[in-house]
């Protein structure tokens, strides 16, 4: 599929079929091949989206800066049956980045701090209605530590856990084993320190072990310090390859019946392949994407700056 879009956000319904949500206020959803494409308007401003999430019945689109406003799409055979708006925020520094759905009750998103935490906010009733964890519950964050709106993979969700991540001057993951009743939070050996460090992606193949990458968007052949991996559930992190294999990516997962060893990431600079859990890596294409959603252990929808793709790996 191409379009005149930047595609970050895309979440499968299964090998044929994908919904995805792009700036120009534009979500579609792709069904063997063919596009159904609507356009939302909020008020006098036309959004950007990079975050969605899908449930049995609906799906949800959450645009960044502000007015952030997320909308609740009901869904039925595979058609829009309404559109709803379940949460908006306003503000300076108001800037959501990803959203997860644990179940079809209970989902997440997150954002950039807006005073002295990061922004989260949490639904129990299938995203009916939205409501914003307060400081007093989650870490602090440091002055200049946000995160990237890059690939909606700035959360991992595996049972009761989610783990969130963040870049700029600090590059640290923010852990709940309780569906985002407590926190705690990590450091990471991810480079950091400027505006465009830190960490874009992460996902968890259990509750034990994540991997964690992205690196400096204003170097991407970088290679050092960019990528990681914990085996106790976030509380420690080693550089995997450090100098060797890819440089910045936007977005990383583990290849679904892998056993953990299979790990793709991608971004604007290429597509990159691990069979060993990072330790070695080879670059399958230099075709650049944002974001890559695995349906089954040999097919994963990828988006783009003016495309999606299906990628088929052999």
């Amino acid at each position: 599929f191409t379009d005149s879009l930047s595609i970050r956000a895309i979440t499968p319904i299964d090998t044929n079929a994908v919904w995805f949500a792009a700036n120009n206020g534009r979500i579609g959803l792709l069904d063997n091949g063919t596009p159904k494409l609507a356009t939302i308007h909020y008020e006098d401003s036309i959004l950007a989206f990079r975050a969605i999430a899908s449930t049995n019945k609906a799906v949800f689109v959450l645009s960044i800066a502000t007015p952030a406003v997320l909308y609740k799409i009901g869904v039925e055979n595979r058609e829009a049956t309404r559109i709803d708006e379940v949460y908006s925020e306003t503000g300076e520094k108001v800037f959501y980045d990803a959203m997860a759905f644990w179940n079809d009750q209970e989902g997440i998103a997150m954002g950039d701090p807006t005073d002295g935490c990061l922004s989260v906010i949490i639904t129990r009733d299938g995203g009916n209605t939205w409501n914003k964890l307060q400081c007093n519950v989650l870490p602090e964050t440091a002055v200049g530590e946000a995160a990237f709106a890059a690939s909606n993979s700035n959360i991992s969700l595996y049972g009761d856990h989610v783990w969130l991540v963040s870049g700029g001057k600090r590059a640290r993951v923010f852990h709940s084993a309780d569906k985002g009743t407590t926190w705690e939070v990590f450091e990471t050996p991810i480079i950091q320190g400027r505006a465009m460090t830190g960490i874009y992606s992460v996902d968890f193949y259990d509750e034990n072990t994540g991997v964690i990458f992205g690196g400096n968007w204003e170097d991407q052949s970088f290679n050092e310090g960019n990528k990681a991996i914990t085996r106790d559930g976030g509380k420690t992190w080693k550089l995997l390859s450090n100098g060797s294999g890819p440089g910045y990516r936007s977005s990383v997962s583990f290849v679904p019946g892998t056993n953990g060893k299979g790990i793709v990431a991608v971004g604007s600079p290429g597509v990159s392949y691990s069979s060993d859990q990072g330790a070695t890596w080879s670059e399958l294409s230099e075709e650049g994407f944002y974001a890559i959603e695995f349906v089954n252990d040999s097919l994963a929808f990828a988006s783009g700056r003016h495309k999606i793709s299906k990628l088929i790996f052999k």
